[in-house]
């Protein structure tokens, strides 16, 4: 593991401590959790289908577009 600190805004240090109380354990174990459910256990996050819902909002979208709305760049040559 490695020592770190992060600025949190008000609102979102009271959450953090608040939930931390609530299911009794400490704030940084709480973190590392939502973290870890973000970023996944290896650190390299893959997209989830929740990510691509901009896909229908796009009305010139085609299925070869599927790699822009995924990872941010064009499949067309």
């Amino acid at each position: 593991m490695q020592r770190t600190q992060i600025l949190l805004d008000n609102w979102q240090y009271e959450a953090l401590k608040a939930r931390a109380q609530r299911e009794g354990r400490s704030m940084s174990e709480l973190l590392r959790q939502i973290l870890d459910a973000h970023l996944g256990k290896s650190g390299s996050r893959t997209p989830r289908l929740a990510d691509i819902r901009a896909v229908g909002e796009d009305r010139t979208a085609r299925g070869r577009d599927h790699d822009r709305f995924l990872y941010g760049k064009s499949s067309r040559r």
